[in-house]
């Protein structure tokens, strides 16, 4: 597996507009993509050549609602391009690396993601992203 580069950091928020106001204000940043995707309102930043994902829950009992209640606010994920997130999974899984998604899923901007749990890669949670589009198969 080619690891192209770090394609975003996922921030979990409590309240979108405001940390939008806190990048966009005080840093002098500008959102570029807004989308709601599972359960989430996302705000992408670009930053150089790496995207911030600010991500705020719409449910009470979604992922990152309950990150935010175990842990507070801050990072979430870390994630890397490649180029076949299908074959980086079967890699890693060759490997012995826990998974939490053993499959593809449709991400953020409609591209293929998955995800590497924590424990395999040091208490990070652990992104794959594709930068091409795909369709949602269905």
């Amino acid at each position: 597996m080619e690891t192209k580069k770090i394609e975003h950091i996922g921030i979990a928020v409590s309240d979108l507009e405001s940390a939008k106001n806190f990048y966009t204000k005080a840093l002098g940043l500008k959102v570029r993509h807004e989308e709601s995707l599972e359960g989430m309102r996302i705000a992408f930043i670009p930053v150089g050549n790496v995207n911030l994902e600010l991500i705020q829950s719409t449910t009470e009992d979604g992922v990152i609602a309950k990150f935010i209640a175990k842990r507070g606010e801050g990072v979430h994920h870390i994630a890397y391009e490649v180029e076949d997130v299908s074959s980086a999974l079967e890699e890693l899984k060759d490997q012995g690396v826990k998974l939490v998604d053993e499959a593809p899923r449709m991400g953020a901007h409609g591209k293929e993601v998955a995800f590497v749990h924590p424990k395999s890669s040091y208490g990070v949670l652990t992104e794959l992203v594709c930068n091409k589009t795909t369709t949602q198969k269905g």
